[in-house]
């Protein structure tokens, strides 16, 4: 899709009620619903994360979202594909939106002053690293370069919005879970990259949401 047209329409999602579990279950690992009450209670006292979600317009007027490959490291989330963004810090006053907006600056070189929030989506819980994820749908229009943050970021993964949008990159795969058991989960294929559990299930409201705007 054209960006010029996808400016024109995105802007509905600011007036759209969120989906929330209704969109979250379609991506949902099926051993979320187990431990659905456990989660409520932790989720309380979790820790805190903001999330962009971040469209922009890339050759001949191309709408883009861009993801990220998380490093190989000693940790839940190795090796995953996520949005930019991070956890809740002291200097963002208590405000998740400027989380998302600070760890996006740093994580892939996107100036704030290029980046417009159009809206808050349904906060998520993440059980294996006990963070509430909380993210944001955001926009620029500038054509980006981005310069990714080498010790946290594998690689910069630019997903055009039709793909994104696309129901045949929606399929059933097999993962390792921190149980340390695989399990069939839902999940999304962009470029070569598989998107499952917690940032599957945001982008699922995120579509939702598009497909209703757009």
């Amino acid at each position: 899709m054209l960006f010029s047209r996808f400016l024109e329409s995105v802007v509905k999602i600011k007036h759209l009620e969120l989906l929330g579990e209704e969109s979250h279950a379609k991506m949902s690992p099926p051993y979320r619903l187990e431990l659905a009450d456990k989660m409520r209670e932790k989720s309380e006292t979790a820790r805190r994360a903001g999330v962009m979600a971040l469209f922009y317009p890339k050759t001949n007027d191309e709408t883009y979202l861009v993801l990220i490959l998380r490093k190989t490291y000693k940790g839940v989330h190795s090796g995953q594909v996520g949005f930019p963004g991070g956890k809740y810090e002291d200097e963002d006053e208590n405000d998740l939106k400027e989380t998302a907006i600070r760890e996006t600056e740093e994580e892939v070189g996107v100036s704030r002053t290029h980046i417009n929030v159009l809206k808050a989506m349904s906060p998520i819980y993440v059980p294996p690293s006990n963070f509430m994820v909380y993210p944001f749908v955001g926009i620029s229009e500038e054509y980006l370069i981005f310069t990714k943050q080498d010790e946290e970021v594998e690689a910069v993964i630019e997903v055009k919005l039709s793909d994104f949008l696309s129901e045949s990159n929606t399929l059933t795969t097999s993962v390792p879970t921190s149980l340390g058991v695989k399990v069939d989960v839902p999940a999304f294929k962009f470029n070569g990259h598989i998107v499952w559990g917690a940032t599957a299930m945001m982008l699922g409201e995120i579509k939702d949401l598009l497909k209703i705007a757009l």
